[in-house]
């Protein structure tokens, strides 16, 4: 299975005390990152988190978000008699002292950080569900990035056979390079004879042992057969990896810079216009695949 790293995935749940919340959502980092924000009264389940979620992941820059809605008035909740009655002190001794000063209302105490009691749920209770919940949200998220990285893996599995077809057609254009290079020798040779004094056309006289010489390093120069197996070989590797699966990105991204070298080689040593084109087909379709490769775990 190839896994992108980008996903995303939510679920919530309902406890006697309040409701629980728990997002995931990741995007492509060269490394694993996971970051945690929770409240205050789930903090001391961080590292537990962190390690079922650093179990599940390689690569990526995660972000885990929980939310905990403790259940309001409604619910059951109850007044903070002690808390009460040092507010009414409060506001009386606030009013001996400032007789125009406003007194607080029921809103207002009611508002009064503290004040309504809700009762939460016990420590065990808090983290069944919490893990309960992270397990639900890990197969749902890895479910995403599965489905993401086919689509991945079928765009890059395409442009592999673009590649391949660029390369198959390269491969008869230089031996006609050759061959037309050598009839443009031959004819200069010829018009060069023609052309030239009599008294000096014995001077002019080109062995066809010297032609054969210039043709051979012209063909050295111009050889694109080690490009183009390399090519092979490593579109290959690229298919074999693909079918594999698992973490392949760090690998396949070492595979486009070798594809890159090949084409950019294939490029430099083109005498052909269609070669010359081919390679710059090859070279952005290359490119198209490092982009989409960074986001492959």
């Amino acid at each position: 299975m190839i896994l992108s790293m980008t996903g995303y995935a939510t679920a919530s749940a309902e406890l006697d005390s309040g409701s629980l919340t728990l997002e995931l959502r990741a995007v492509n980092h060269r490394y694993l990152d996971v970051q945690l924000r929770m409240p205050d009264e789930l903090r001391g389940f961080e590292a537990a988190l962190r390690e079922a979620i650093n179990a599940q992941l390689q690569r990526g820059k995660v972000e885990c978000r929980i939310n905990y809605a403790v259940r309001g008035a409604q619910s059951g909740a109850s007044l903070n008699r002690d808390l009460l009655q040092q507010l009414a002190a409060w506001n009386r001794e606030v009013q001996d002292a400032l007789p125009d000063a406003r007194p607080l209302g029921v809103a207002d105490v009611l508002r009064w950080n503290g004040v309504l009691e809700t009762p939460g749920a016990s420590a065990d209770e808090l983290r069944a569900a919490l893990f309960d919940l992270l397990q639900g949200v890990l197969q749902e998220f890895s479910a995403s990035r599965a489905r993401e990285g086919e689509k991945l893996k079928d765009f890059l599995l395409q442009r592999v056979e673009k590649i391949e077809a660029l390369r198959n057609g390269v491969m008869p254009h230089v031996p006609a390079a050759i061959a037309a290079y050598e009839q443009k020798l031959v004819a200069r040779l010829r018009e060069a004879m023609q052309n030239a004094p009599a008294q000096d056309a014995g001077t002019l006289g080109i062995s066809d042992e010297r032609i054969r010489q210039e043709i051979t390093l012209f063909a050295g120069k111009i050889d694109v057969d080690e490009e183009l197996s390399r090519l092979a070989s490593h579109l290959a590797e690229m298919r074999r990896v693909l079918a594999q699966g698992g973490a392949v990105g760090k690998r396949l991204d070492f595979l486009m810079q070798e594809l890159n070298r090949e084409a950019n080689t294939l490029g430099s040593k083109s005498v052909d216009a269609e070669v010359s084109r081919s390679a710059m087909e090859m070279k952005i379709l290359i490119e198209q695949m490092r982009e989409q490769i960074q986001n492959l775990e």
